[in-house]
């Protein structure tokens, strides 16, 4: 069980969205405000003009194009209004589909894609110390996913925004930590979900109620 009192995922009334609401005891708000940190977060935003120029560009996209966008458009919004113009595509080769469809979007758009699959050098997963039986199919060539090479390419490349289609749980983590530009997910990768992670949320009472029973399958 988390040692945590309360989190804004408890919460049942939203009152950071009602400025006519009390705050619920606990409240993640309600601390921000004691210690500092609001104050420190919108200092953020006032002295660093890379992050209040993201933040108001996001903000007119929801704004202008609110239920009429699907994700891959309001990405081009985005990044037109942050006079992006080369923009990084880093995928899963398992998505390569994918990827070429979003490419032909952004290149519609007038905007440069840039790609790089996650398995760019060729490297078997025994150069990272996993032994054969670690690999999906055993015996033979078995390359890593490489999300920091990927990174690294794309740094080289100058992009002005990286973007994910389909990275691995961890690929895309050690993907964003070595990124220079701001990277945004158009694909979250869920082999079960046909890609659609929150598919198990709202599966929870029903086929996917084993999840809520993890911790007695380990």
């Amino acid at each position: 069980m988390s040692s945590i009192a309360f989190s804004c995922a408890q919460c049942q009334t939203r009152s950071c969205s009602n400025p006519n609401r009390n705050y619920p005891e606990g409240c993640m708000s309600a601390k921000a405000e004691e210690n500092g940190l609001l104050a420190k977060s919108l200092a953020e935003f006032h002295n660093k003009e890379e992050i209040m120029a993201i933040s108001r560009a996001a903000a007119a996209v929801e704004a202008e194009y609110y239920c009429l966008a699907p994700r891959a458009e309001e990405i081009i919004h985005f990044s037109r209004k942050m006079s992006y113009t080369k923009i990084g595509i880093a995928n899963c080769v398992g998505l390569m589909t994918e990827a070429q469809q979003f490419v032909k979007i952004v290149e519609a758009a007038g905007l440069v894609p840039i790609g790089v699959a996650c398995k760019i050098g060729r490297t078997d997963k025994t150069h990272l110390g996993i032994p054969e039986e670690g690999k999906v199919r055993p015996g033979g060539f078995e390359g890593i996913c490489n999300p920091v090479l990927q990174a690294l390419s794309l740094n080289e490349e100058q992009t002005d925004i990286n973007v994910i289609i389909g990275l691995c749980v961890g690929h895309d983590c050690l993907f964003t930590k070595y990124s220079d530009a701001p990277v945004t997910t158009l694909v979250a990768k869920d082999r079960v979900m046909a890609h659609n992670p929150v598919g198990a949320l709202y599966n929870l009472n029903g086929y996917c109620r084993r999840l809520l029973h993890l911790e007695e399958t380990k």
